[in-house]
């Protein structure tokens, strides 16, 4: 009876030996991966998705090779593994259908990995979420938004989104500054303040080629793009060399382009409305009592 007694304080002691030393090489697996994340992002500048999704299979494995090699090791906790084998088919048909969405999930992840229709650190959009890739995980991708929030989408439903995807291939991004002068405004002047302005802008980049460039392609062209009820609309094409910059450029545009309107006496109108009023005919033969 005491030597049954030892026997079971031994195979509980290497039971939780083994579940320690499985979230200890866990813990340690994932602070390399994070200082390789780290290193490589900051020093190299390189993409960190396939650290980020490569730490999260390893650890995955690790837990389960570690949990049932413990359970292994436990006789009583052996037999109970073993006849859950014994109806191993039944068992793999319920397990099946319970998991096919975290396969799913689990196949999708590895075909963004892949295929890369967004990385980490990309700003995308979809639906009606923006936001920037934080994680891809093996169920599913974090994506946060500019009020800092993290938004927790499973990988199998937004591998069948249609994504925008901001920085896909070339991060410099086009800055539309779309603005409305009324129809007595000089046109002329108008397009010349937008450009002007767009040009002195620091964030401002020069997006043509070299055969753009010896063709003669315009920088920064302005264009009438609509004749509205009350305002003739104006178009500036401004770059900036990623979705931060353009989005910063924008909103200092828009103020330094008002303010030289404001000074150059153009004319930014808002809607008008013209009312006729009709007067009715009076009645001569009749008499007011």
């Amino acid at each position: 009876m005491k030597e049954q007694v030892l026997n079971s304080i031994e195979y509980l002691v290497i039971f939780i030996g083994i579940l320690l030393t499985t979230i200890l090489v866990a813990f340690l697996v994932n602070r390399f991966f994070k200082r390789l994340i780290r290193r490589s992002t900051e020093e190299m500048n390189n993409d960190p998705t396939n650290y980020l999704f490569l730490r999260h299979a390893i650890t995955t494995l690790i837990y389960i090779v570690g949990f049932s090699i413990a359970i292994f090791m436990m006789p009583s906790l052996r037999a109970l593994a073993s006849s859950l084998l014994a109806g191993a088919g039944i068992l793999a048909v319920a397990v099946g259908f319970a998991s096919q969405q975290a396969l799913s999930n689990i196949i999708s992840g590895i075909f963004i990995i892949i295929f890369k229709p967004f990385r980490v650190n990309d700003r995308v959009e979809l639906r009606e979420l923006t936001g920037v890739v934080e994680d891809i995980t093996l169920r599913h991708t974090v994506i946060r938004d500019f009020e800092n929030k993290r938004i927790i989408i499973p990988n199998s439903l937004i591998s069948e989104e249609i994504i925008v995807n901001s920085n896909f291939d070339d991060n410099r991004i086009c800055k539309w500054i779309e603005i409305g002068i009324s129809y007595d405004s000089n046109i002329e002047k108008a397009k010349a303040i937008v450009k002007e302005e767009i040009l002195n802008h620091p964030m401002h980049i020069d997006p043509r080629t070299q055969q753009q460039i010896e063709e003669g392609g315009e920088l920064a062209p302005v264009k009438v793009v609509g004749l509205r009820d009350s305002s003739v609309n104006l178009r500036g094409w401004a770059w900036a060399k990623d979705a931060v910059d353009a989005f910063k450029m924008g909103c200092d545009l828009l103020e330094s382009i008002k303010l030289r309107f404001d000074r150059e006496g153009i004319e930014i109108p808002f809607p008008h409305r013209t009312l006729v009023h009709k007067n009715t005919p009076t009645n001569k033969g009749k008499e007011t009592l």
